[in-house]
């Protein structure tokens, strides 16, 4: 079984709650934990389409947005599209932002079929995300074409410490928040988990912010978890 669980984003400087992500987990029917999925490429696009409506049609939040993660295959499938349309149109006046994620072999998609996919996206009235800059093949030169189509990038501190390169933070930090200065973007940092990154963010002054050290994902129940 899948669902979504959602994990709050803030602005730290306003004391608000800004949006929620949304995070697929899933759970075996003997099993009492959700899991994060083995492969995400294998979960069937009717499940997820599923999924995504059943959620939008019962997520009533008050809030700015509600961001939904797809590799570059997926955004680029023609009924995921459509399912983030109708998701958009039923949360209005929440905003859906599209998080796309980099995997490797990523390449072998043409970059004007991402462009065109991200103007229709936005032509009904979604916002594009860029997930995990810095890290992985989503380095500056690589994700430098999409970056004028964006309306946020996502600052992954959890994927420098999975790589080794911690100590790479605090300057990887500054660059991203100047890339995304220059093209008026959001930037919201994740994976904040302690005092010392949240200072660390304050002194960049870094507002948008989402971790284990604000909130934690929870599961996001739909009506048939009831019956």
């Amino acid at each position: 079984m899948y669902r979504y669980f959602i994990q709050p984003q803030l602005d730290k400087f306003n004391n608000s709650l800004i949006g929620y992500e949304m995070l697929i987990r899933y759970r075996a029917t003997e099993e009492d934990r959700w899991t994060l999925p083995d492969n995400f490429e294998a979960i069937p696009i009717d499940v997820q389409i599923d999924l995504l409506k059943a959620t939008a049609s019962e997520l009533s939040l008050k809030i700015g947005s509600v961001s939904i993660n797809f590799n570059r295959k997926q955004f680029l499938n023609p009924e995921i599209t459509a399912a983030v349309i109708e998701a958009q149109t039923k949360l209005f006046p929440t905003k859906v932002i599209v998080e796309v994620t980099e995997e490797p072999g990523e390449d072998n998609y043409a970059l004007a079929d991402m462009q065109k996919q991200i103007e229709l996206i936005k032509s009904h009235g979604l916002q594009f995300s860029l997930d995990d800059v810095g890290t992985g093949i989503n380095v500056y030169d690589h994700i430098k074409p999409l970056l004028g189509y964006a309306e946020e990038i996502k600052f992954a501190m959890q994927n420098f410490r999975n790589e080794e390169r911690a100590d790479e933070i605090p300057s990887q930090l500054k660059f991203w928040r100047d890339v995304a200065e220059k093209y008026d973007m959001r930037l919201i940092l994740e994976g904040v988990e302690n005092d010392e990154e949240d200072q660390l963010a304050d002194d960049l002054e870094i507002p948008l912010r989402q971790g284990y050290y604000y909130g934690k994902p929870h599961l996001f129940k739909l009506k048939a978890d009831h019956q």
